[in-house]
């Protein structure tokens, strides 16, 4: 009798299942990782498209001010409405202009590493703070 209910039963013991929650548990630790690493990189690209956007309206106010602004309104930069980096000008003469990009929250990651970006009138971008690597 005890053999036929062994032959009938249908299911799978607690050792199969165990091994399958650690796989899940293994593939879980290996890619949750990579997810934060490559969704906190897409963030930064906010930072970058609209530095370049501050680097073309500086230019074009140069042509017809032959001066860069310090103001970003005076230039009509769009800053997005739901931005994560706050932006600002922070040197405008006759012949320079650097702008900056600084992560508004904490840190991309939610620590206290700042992530910061910078853009001049030769158009180079520079990742001054970088969160992800601290």
């Amino acid at each position: 009798m005890f053999q036929k209910f062994q032959k009938n039963r249908k299911g799978f013991t607690l050792i199969e299942l165990m091994i399958v929650v650690v796989i899940i548990g293994i593939l879980a630790a290996l890619a949750i990782p990579r997810f934060m690493k490559a969704s906190a990189k897409s963030k930064t690209s906010e930072a970058q498209l609209v530095l370049k956007q501050i680097y073309t309206m500086e230019r074009t106010y140069k042509q017809q001010f032959d001066t860069y602004s310090a103001d970003l309104n005076a230039i009509g930069v769009e800053v997005p409405p739901n931005a994560k980096y706050t932006y600002s000008v922070l040197a405008a003469d006759q012949t320079t202009f650097t702008a900056q990009a600084d992560w508004a929250a904490p840190g991309i990651d939610d620590d206290a590493t700042p992530d910061t970006w910078t853009i001049d009138q030769d158009g180079t971008i520079l990742h001054t703070s970088n969160d992800l690597t601290g």
